[in-house]
């Protein structure tokens, strides 16, 4: 027995000693986190209590339509449906890790039937056994069992709570992961909102200028009539009012298409977006505080995120590391069991019992371990590259808009400046075409310019309304 003693200790022992050798996993400094700047314009001071986006979406978008768009998008959106199956995936995984920390207990029962040969030792033996003086051993003996059986793993090296920690973390990732689906669809609605109202602004510019081409196609024929013009000025008003009417054509299909690309957004089939036109060039754009860089690790769910997935990752290479350690399995069973049903009842004969424990541990050939360690390792590293690029976007997407915003308003006013005054140049030309003072050519030109122009500033107003959205969305607003 002491020789049998020490011959398991001696196992044990080179069980510990041989899980001794797990590799380390490659620790990687994490310099982006670190060197991350502490203002988005380091010749502006930020004051880190303005950040917009802690600000509720409700609370900053101020169109009711628009909220109203928003509010049903978040209710039907595909995509955002599919992330909360993801959630629900996600929080099987951690049930499922959990599990393994109890003891696993299952009922059954069976019935067999076997046949000794009679000259082997088992029937030999089984010939001359008597169950009960003057009763032997049935051959064939039958076997009917029934009862409980459990196995449990014991965490001696915390494996199991660490795999069930790396699924949490995975599970809040995926929490993270549906807040910035929240945050993108709502940044898409309000943008999509946006451009849907320029195009019908560009609709009634367009509109406004086929009615001046029409009266000055009418003019040109006047004056063709009294000889103060040509043929061909008519003709080129003609043309300009055939391209007008093409054009209006055009926005009109392009309207078709952003109404629909809204509604596939808010996960119901087309039917008109209900908006207000009339107040969408008089709209300001809401103003935005930026707080500081620091603050997105907190506000941006794509970088909570990736870190919880970096800590997902790091706890992986840690559970695959304790893969190389011995494990203690223990195994028990309870039951009744006896050659005849009749026997079962018969107690405490029929009560049949197992205990066992197993410590076991790999030896040779680790490759399938090494590989899964290699792996996991790999992943990590993977993860914190992914981390830090996921940071180094966000304070690069935050200077880019504010950079934006600066010079949007600045191109906004200026474009203004210039309808202005090419509005003034139009009334001058066609007062100087109706007294044969100035060529058709130059009154073609002018409303072209200020078309064009018009178009421009409409599209200056969308993109100034866009900006602060895309900003409001970098700086982490949108999911709240």
């Amino acid at each position: 027995m002491k020789i049998y003693n020490k011959y398991i200790a001696a196992t044990a022992l080179l069980l510990v000693l041989a899980s001794c050798r797990a590799p380390m996993a490659t620790v990687i400094k994490d310099e982006v986190k670190e060197n991350l700047p502490q203002n988005f314009n380091q010749e502006e001071q930020q004051d880190a209590n303005a950040n917009s986006g802690t600000t509720p979406w409700r609370q900053f978008f101020t169109d009711p339509n628009l909220v109203s768009l928003i509010e049903t998008a978040l209710k039907n959106n595909q995509e955002l449906l599919i992330t909360l199956q993801e959630i629900e995936i996600a929080k099987s995984g951690v049930l499922a890790k959990k599990g393994k920390l109890t003891p696993t207990v299952s009922a059954g029962i069976g019935a067999g039937l076997k046949k000794a040969g009679r000259y082997t030792s088992e029937g030999a033996g089984d010939a001359t056994t008597e169950i009960e003086p003057g009763k032997e051993m049935p051959d064939p003996l039958g076997n009917f069992e029934g009862g409980l059986m459990a196995n449990w793993e014991i965490d001696i090296w915390k494996k199991l709570r660490t795999e069930k920690e790396a699924a949490v973390a995975h599970y809040l990732s995926t929490v993270e992961g549906k807040n910035f689906v929240l945050s993108n669809l709502i940044e898409e609605v309000a943008d999509n909102y946006y451009e849907l109202l320029a195009l019908d602004n560009q609709l009634d510019i367009i509109q406004q200028y086929i009615k001046l081409q029409q009266r000055a196609l009418e003019i040109s024929k006047i004056q063709k009539e009294a000889a103060a013009a040509t043929e061909l000025a008519v003709k080129k008003f003609e043309a300009e009012l055939a391209k007008s009417k093409a054009a209006e054509y055009t926005i009109r299909q392009d309207i078709t298409e952003k109404e629909n690309q809204i509604n596939a957004l808010l996960g119901r089939y087309p039917q008109p977006i209900v908006r207000a036109k009339e107040s969408f060039m008089s709209t300001m754009p809401q103003t935005v505080y930026t707080g500081i860089p620091s603050q997105l690790l907190a506000n941006r769910p794509d970088i909570k995120q990736a870190e919880l997935e970096l800590k997902a990752s790091k706890l992986d290479v840690e559970a695959a590391r304790k893969e190389f350690y011995p494990s203690l399995e223990i195994s028990a069973t309870l039951g009744l069991e006896a050659f005849k049903p009749s026997y079962l009842v018969k107690m405490p004969e029929s009560i049949a019992y197992n205990l066992a424990g197993e410590l076991a541990g790999p030896l040779i050939n680790k490759s399938a371990i090494k590989a899964n360690f290699q792996t996991a390792d790999a992943k990590q590293i993977q993860s914190l590259y992914e981390y830090d690029k996921t940071i180094l976007h966000a304070y690069l997407d935050v200077a880019n808009l504010m950079s934006k915003v600066k010079n949007i308003d600045q191109y906004y006013q200026m474009k203004s400046q210039e309808t202005k005054a090419l509005d003034q140049s139009i009334d001058i030309a066609n007062q100087l075409f109706r007294n044969s003072r100035a060529d058709y050519l130059e009154v073609l030109l002018n409303q072209r310019d200020a078309l064009d122009a018009k178009m421009e500033l409409i599209e200056a107003k969308q993109k100034q309304l866009s900006t602060v959205v895309d900003i409001y969305k970098s700086l982490g607003g949108g999911w709240k």
